[in-house]
């Protein structure tokens, strides 16, 4: 029994040996495999961040609302019209709005509205276009980090629109950084460039809110106002009426009550609302799930591939170690361990990588689609692709390790 563990050690020790050797006998070889199997890693980790990222990120947007219910006519669409945002199918969005809050069980309904707009800072500068959020007033709900909200929405004047414009607009950072304004300043903003022309905007604070939902810059003003610059007062459409209930309120059944009540609108809560949402991106969502599973795939692959081309540029060293007597087992013994060394100490890099790869690309989703944190990453993902490097990286060597212990030593040689 003794003799036979000193053996097993002593077999142990000549496998370490030789992988040890062969590793610093082809360091450049070693290198180009290691940075193979990182790239591989790296790609998967990225991919199913985002994958992960756009999901947690569309439940973020919905639960920083700050709303228990969504009311929405039919399918909620995104559109790509000046920047992206949704469309407005709900229409007499003020009556409906009111109908409901008048509810048991709701405190507030508020519409939404979001429509394309154009706006310019200077008269001397050409207009762009902007995503117009309409809302009846500030509110909690709409946070402002730089000036004041919105005072109110007097023009609606229960639905005559004869009350006085407040000319209030609110902007997102990226807005004012995009056309150089601050607090104080002026915009022109109207659905078509004759309105714009005659409707003149203060500037009178800085709101991320409806910057973060939408993922696009906004410009916000009064819902009565919005409709009035957009030619809409006539059929007062929105994108959502969203609705808050009581804290002592249970949102399950004020949802069921009024979803009886109201049967031609839908209404949702917010994994309802997001979920709908992405229904309508399903082949977006196809094609990203298709891309993350590819991404392993590919990993996976390269990775086989790689360790498989390793050992086989080892043939003639590894024949010549089978001709002298080394046995078939410790040649694979051997071989395994090159495997694992490359696939742990690859899968570890690219592991490492990951964090600083995810923060460049979070700036850059941020500066181009205005999101913040839409690569996420979990523990799990980071175990998932050390241990798919170790594990492919092993079995992929002992493979090749296996095929060609089993070739004469002559072919090689």
């Amino acid at each position: 029994m003794f003799d036979r563990t000193r053996r097993t050690l002593a077999r142990f020790r000549a496998a370490i040996g030789l992988t040890i050797a062969q590793l610093r006998h082809h360091k450049l070889r070693l290198g180009l495999a290691i940075v193979g199997v990182a790239l591989a890693v790296l790609a998967m980790t990225l991919l199913a961040g985002a994958g992960m990222g756009v999901l947690e990120t569309g439940e973020q947007q919905f639960d920083a609302a700050d709303r228990d219910l969504w009311v929405t006519a039919g399918e909620t669409r995104l559109t790509t019209a000046g920047g992206g945002g949704f469309e407005n199918t709900l229409h007499d969005s003020r009556a409906v709005a009111d109908e409901m809050e008048r509810h048991d069980g709701v405190h507030n309904a508020v519409p939404l509205a979001f429509e394309t707009v154009y706006v310019r800072a200077d008269e001397d500068d050409d207009f762009r276009t902007f995503v117009g959020t309409g809302a009846p007033g500030g509110g909690a709900a709409v946070q402002v980090t730089e000036g004041d909200g919105l005072s109110g929405d007097p023009h609606y004047a229960d639905g005559t629109y004869e009350g006085n414009m407040t000319h209030e607009v609110l902007v997102d950072e990226e807005t004012a950084r995009a056309l150089d304004i601050e607090v104080g300043d002026t915009l022109q903003i109207g659905g078509s460039l004759a309105a714009a022309r005659n409707n003149e905007f203060t500037v009178v604070g800085v709101s991320p809110t409806f910057e973060q939902m939408l993922g696009t810059p906004t410009v916000t003003v009064p819902l009565s106002e919005l409709h009035q610059v957009t030619g809409t007062t006539q059929t007062e459409p929105a994108t959502f009426i969203t609705i808050t209930v009581p804290d002592d309120a249970d949102t399950a059944t004020v949802q069921q009550e009024l979803q009886a009540e109201y049967p031609e609108y839908d209404i949702r809560s917010n994994q309802q609302q997001l979920e709908a949402v992405l229904e309508e991106q399903v082949l977006v969502l196809a094609a990203a799930a298709t891309l993350v599973v590819l991404a392993i795939g590919a990993g996976i692959a390269l990775t086989f591939t790689l360790l498989s081309l390793v050992v086989y540029q080892q043939r003639s060293e590894l024949a010549a170690l089978k001709a002298q007597g080394v046995s078939s087992s410790l040649l694979v013994a051997a071989v395994l361990g090159q495997g694992t060394a490359i696939g742990l100490i690859g899968g570890g890099l690219g592991v490492a990588l990951t964090p600083p790869a995810v923060s460049a690309l979070n700036r850059l989703a941020a500066a181009v689609v205005g999101f913040d944190g839409l690569v996420q990453t979990v523990d799990l993902l980071f175990v998932g692709g050390l241990a798919i490097a170790i594990c492919i990286g092993t079995v992929a060597a002992a493979v090749a390790g296996w095929r060609v212990s089993r070739t004469p030593p002559l072919e090689h040689l």
